[in-house]
């Protein structure tokens, strides 16, 4: 940003300026409106030298009579402003421009004083009819559910909800028993292993874990009792009987 675009251009420094508060269905209307229509006409009766200034503001037709698709209620028309003391207040409005650029829009970095506030009032609306068929309709609004039953007239295809999936379901039902392994007797898995080892010399833990579905730990107390554990190659990480064990001949064992 240049030192041009950091200087403030005062040029309307001096200009009076009133800060109005209006209400929220009053600056959605204004910021619907098309450029330069009115936005409504103010009228100032002056009181006596002990009474206040009555201001009243009525809306433009234009305004009132807009037609907002997200916003159907009719909005009063005649307001007065109830003006506060600023005294020691120093208040000031200040604008910025705004440009597009490949459709975002952003500020450019000028600013402009506009004016000083000299009045700071709130709108509000008269106790007209306008008003309370305005408050009728934020009441009723209010009150209504935020979900409401819709009776449907035909069937909707959609998937109910499950807690888990079929395959889930077989797969954990498939860890657990497998998890929950109950101890043979001793006596029934050597009878297990040597019936494995008679048709193969080598076996690894998971083989024989499945052969004999016992527990992991239970079955290597079993294993060190009437194996020996291969550490190296060719045989590495495998179970084979001890020599007292074996029921064949070596000659076959190495064939």
């Amino acid at each position: 940003m240049g030192d041009q675009d950091r200087d403030v251009d005062c040029t309307y420094a001096a200009r009076g300026v009133w800060l109005v508060k209006v209400p929220k269905y009053i600056a959605s209307r204004w910021s619907k409106a098309p450029p330069m229509s009115e936005a409504g006409r103010l009228r100032i009766t002056k009181g006596g030298a002990n009474s206040k200034s009555d201001i009243r503001f009525t809306l433009s037709d234009e305004c009132v009579n807009m037609k907002d698709p997200a916003d159907k209620s009719a909005i009063p028309k005649e307001h007065r402003f109830v003006i506060s003391n600023i005294a020691n207040q120093n208040l000031a409005v200040f604008s910025q421009n705004k440009v597009v650029e490949d459709g975002t829009e952003h500020s450019s970095g000028k600013v402009y004083l506009e004016g000083h506030v000299v009045q700071k009032g709130e709108c509000r609306p008269m106790g007209d009819d306008r008003y309370m068929q305005l408050k009728r309709q934020i009441f009723v609004k209010a009150s209504q559910p935020v979900r409401q039953v819709k009776q449907l007239d035909r069937i909707v295809q959609n998937y109910k909800p499950v807690a888990d999936h079929k395959h889930n379901l077989e797969f954990e039902q498939k860890k657990k028993a497998e998890g929950k392994k109950a101890r043979e007797d001793k006596d029934k898995v050597l009878d297990m292993l040597f019936s494995a080892f008679e048709k193969h010399q080598y076996y690894n833990i998971k083989d024989l874990e499945k052969i004999t579905r016992q527990p992991v730990p239970y079955l290597k107390e079993i294993l060190k009792e009437i194996c020996n554990y291969n550490a190296k190659n060719p045989h590495k990480n495998m179970w084979e009987l001890k020599p007292e064990y074996r029921h064949y001949k070596e000659q076959e064992a190495k064939q």
